[in-house]
């Protein structure tokens, strides 16, 4: 599988014969080779994971395929895209010839990816995150650390091929916990964070903490936009 970071929590994932386009709303899309199906998927409708731009590449690629969280609205979809593309709510599926999709409920908006294709297993967070907020209220973060683990509980005993993980530095000494939350349920063969804003000495900060010693060989350090990667 090929892996090219695009940019934020945009990534396009390569396989035998699909092309999975994640949450692209800015950047430089690589060429799609012949003979796959591009699917794009948008995790939910906050402008730095959903973008309008995303339906321009219809028309380029005519095998292409949307799958789009609930929460985007339906109108935003051009009358000649509809008949390609597939809305799903937290717990449902998609699945046709080639691919096999699960949500799961976000903990902001919208829902998670767990797909299946080609024999590889492929899980992007969107915004499914251990949300850890000094602003917040305690009894908030409290609610919020029992919603995402929850929820990846549901993945217990799972392994992805590539999981794109939040990492993101806004949340100052908490910044680590949706990744070391979900590798305790689920199990991941290489580890893309994302959602950090540019700063991508992150990655290596978490590989320092003492909480990332079995997992931090997993992890991917990503240095630029459009950087590839195969595993």
């Amino acid at each position: 599988m090929k892996i090219t970071y695009i940019h934020h929590s945009a990534f396009l994932a390569e396989t035998a014969s699909a092309a999975l386009l994640f949450d692209y709303f800015r950047g430089d899309v690589p060429e799609i080779p012949a003979g796959r199906t591009l699917y794009v998927f948008a995790s939910h409708r906050h402008a730095d994971h959903f973008s309008n731009i995303i339906f321009d590449l219809a028309e380029k690629y005519s095998d292409i395929h949307y799958i789009l969280s609930y929460d985007i609205w339906q109108k935003r979809v051009p009358d000649e895209l509809k008949e390609r593309t597939t809305f799903l709510k937290p717990g449902e599926r998609y699945e046709d010839a080639l691919i096999q999709v699960e949500a799961f409920r976000s903990t902001d908006e919208g829902i998670a990816f767990w797909c299946g294709v080609d024999g590889l297993e492929i899980y992007h967070a969107g915004d499914l995150n251990h949300w850890y907020w000094k602003e917040e209220e305690e009894q908030w973060n409290r609610d919020m650390t029992a919603a995402y683990r929850n929820e990846i509980h549901k993945m217990k005993g799972r392994i992805a091929d590539a999981a794109f993980l939040p990492l993101d530095p806004r949340l100052h000494d908490a910044f680590f916990l949706g990744i070391d939350d979900f590798m305790k349920e689920a199990d991941a063969k290489a580890i893309f964070p994302m959602h950090f804003w540019e700063q991508y000495d992150v990655t290596e900060r978490l590989k320092k903490l003492p909480c990332a010693t079995a997992y931090k060989d997993k992890l991917i350090e990503i240095e630029y936009e459009g950087q590839e990667f195969y595993i």
